[in-house]
């Protein structure tokens, strides 16, 4: 049965934190993590979750796709456009605050699933968006870091909680 996670809120130290490699993607424990990450994200209505999130110092993100939840273990982007696109974003980690960032309109992330497999994904706009808003995450950087002006209101009513 999942459980529901403790999300940490700016400004938590452990945010700012550089997350560890996951050594062993099979390990049970990782799966578990994953499993309360999916069901932590949903009810939080969010649509991407890092593992920093949720105090665990491991490279593990998850994201809402139109397909379901998909898991990425230690994603690095390989992979980004020259181009940038400005959207609007909000975090779980940072209740009540949106802003406009740039981000890469198209990013390629490699990363692995539980059973150890590298994969390569080739991502654009919102799913672009939120890799890298969660890698950013696992580097210790959070969304209001690079934002160019705040709001409290989702102005352009795109503001995902990511």
């Amino acid at each position: 049965m999942p459980k529901m996670l403790k999300i940490l809120h700016e400004p938590d130290p452990f945010l700012r934190q550089t997350m560890k490699p996951v050594q062993d993607p099979k390990d049970p424990k990782i799966k578990k993590l994953i499993e309360d990450m999916v069901f932590t994200m949903r009810k939080a209505h969010g649509i991407g979750l890092a593992a920093t999130q949720v105090g665990f110092d491991g490279r593990v993100i998850v994201i809402e796709t139109k397909d379901g939840a998909m898991s990425f273990i230690n994603p690095e982007i390989i992979k980004k456009s020259d181009e940038l696109e400005a959207g609007e974003e909000g975090c779980l980690s940072v209740p009540g605050q949106y802003g406009s960032v740039k981000r890469h309109a198209r990013v390629s992330v490699q990363a692995q699933d539980t059973e150890g497999n590298s994969d390569v994904y080739d991502a654009q706009g919102l799913f672009a968006r939120v890799f890298q808003h969660e890698i950013d995450h696992l580097n210790g950087i959070v969304f209001i870091d690079k934002v160019e002006s705040f709001s409290t209101e989702d102005l352009a009513g795109e503001g995902q909680l990511i």
